[in-house]
């Protein structure tokens, strides 16, 4: 389902309809999508260490050319999404020489359009700027590459999450991200973080595909609603990803510089050095979690896509080549509020017992 910002305004004051539009359109979703890839059988996950960032990037891919050649070149255009959740602080955003090695890997392998695109928390083109992705624009012309702020180009779809009070809300997604022509390539980093404990490629595609308002226009961020409550964030992280999973292409994390502390966006780094790589985004993210010492069952939105079969997170079901996660694995300080962010694991008490447990409602639950 797709529709206009006019459209979307003026369905806004409609709850009923809207709500029952977006279910409609969930549900359509559900029987019309792609099929997705069977993860029951083992992932491949390349993991490269080196000290040049732009060479570990292209081997990793070059590692796994022969699973990402399938899908590849049955698109038309690739679509690469870096993470510049800031537009100025360059620990926190994905780094130009990171894009140069995806660049590396596609110039003799694909000879159509490459556009680099990403929905900033903040403003996408002054990210563009500062980070020097206008230049590498300029010195790749040859390979048809452009920039793309989503937020600018405003075209999306809808699909319903929860807010804090369990109420359906919709979001906005970058229609592009769900273009079934583009071959997705997620760009992302070793980072923790201060909601969901740590960011890889599967919270760069979630939360960097739903729009914010562009410059200039009434003020909107439709990102702000995953940040609903501490279980509510992952669940929506998973709705996101059932929907933008079947147009996943490869996911590629450059941890040659990663983020320990008040990660997403202010914290300090780690000389990791290296760089994973694979067309299963839930391995490689449980591989960079394991790069990082985080314990894999703190991270919820990674439990619960492999329950939903999005992708496979059993370490034992993951075969990793090149160097060995023992011989690169670093203990990643956490966020200060880790405490508070795994309070998603426990029991939920915000709400009372369920109303068939109350005297008098036994017979009636029970018939």
């Amino acid at each position: 389902m797709s529709l206009s910002r006019r459209d979307f305004v003026q369905l806004a004051g409609t709850g009923v309809l809207l709500q029952s539009r977006l279910l409609s359109a969930a549900q359509s979703s559900l029987t019309s999508a792609p099929a997705a890839p069977d993860f029951s059988a083992p992932s491949k996950v390349a993991l490269v260490q080196g000290d040049i960032r732009r060479a570990n990037v292209y081997q990793a891919l070059v590692s796994i050319d022969d699973q990402i050649q399938a899908d590849l070149k049955r698109k038309k255009y690739v679509v690469i999404k870096p993470n510049c959740v800031s537009s100025r602080n360059q620990l926190a955003s994905t780094h130009v020489d990171s894009l140069a090695g995806i660049l590396d890997y596609l110039e003799p392998r694909f000879h159509g359009p490459v556009i680099i695109a990403e929905s900033s928390a903040e403003d996408t083109l002054e990210g563009f700027e500062n980070f020097k992705y206008n230049e590498l624009a300029k010195e790749r012309r040859s390979q048809k590459v452009s920039l793309v702020d989503l937020n600018r180009e405003g075209r999306y779809e809808t699909i319903p999450l929860i807010d804090f009070d369990l109420h359906v809300t919709p979001v906005r997604l970058a229609a592009r991200l769900l273009d079934p022509d583009a071959y997705v390539i997620s760009s992302a980093m070793l980072k923790t973080h201060n909601t969901v404990v740590a960011t890889m490629s599967v919270k760069n595609m979630v939360l960097g595909t739903p729009l914010h308002s562009a410059p200039g226009e009434p003020r909107w961020n439709d990102k702000r609603k995953y940040h609903a409550g501490v279980r509510q964030t992952h669940y929506n992280m998973l709705l996101t990803a059932q929907k933008l999973q079947p147009n996943w292409g490869v996911a590629v994390i450059d941890g040659f510089e990663g983020m320990e502390g008040a990660g997403p966006g202010n914290g300090t780094p780690v000389p990791s050095r290296i760089a994973i790589a694979s067309t299963d985004f839930i391995a490689a993210d449980r591989v960079a979690i394991e790069a990082m010492g985080v314990n894999p069952d703190w991270v919820g939105y990674l439990r619960y896509c492999a329950q939903a079969g999005l992708g496979q997170y059993d370490l034992t079901k993951i075969e990793v080549t090149g160097a060995t996660i023992a011989s690169v694995a670093k203990k990643y300080k956490l966020h200060p509020d880790i405490d508070r962010e795994l309070k998603w694991m426990g029991p939920m008490k915000e709400l009372p017992p369920s109303l068939g447990s109350l005297p008098g409602l036994h017979n009636l639950t029970n018939a």
